[in-house]
């Protein structure tokens, strides 16, 4: 999904993006929390970058060609 580049970053859904979904987050200012209208994960700023750093050593490696085991 585009993101402009005006105004606050948009998180990716942490729970969707294991599931292979781009999924963008919304954010709640009353519960100063992000939440996702897919898969109703709710979290805050710093659960929902812990879980996309995970997916992100997930797949470190992806674009690098293994030739020697």
């Amino acid at each position: 999904m585009a993101q402009g580049r005006k105004g606050q970053l948009n998180y990716r859904c942490p729970r969707c993006l294991m599931r292979e979904i781009d999924m963008d987050m919304l954010y709640d200012r009353d519960k100063a929390e992000y939440y996702c209208l897919r898969c109703s994960f709710t979290g805050d700023e710093r659960e929902v970058l812990r879980l996309n750093a995970q997916f992100r050593e997930k797949y470190r490696a992806r674009t690098v060609r293994i030739t020697e085991f």
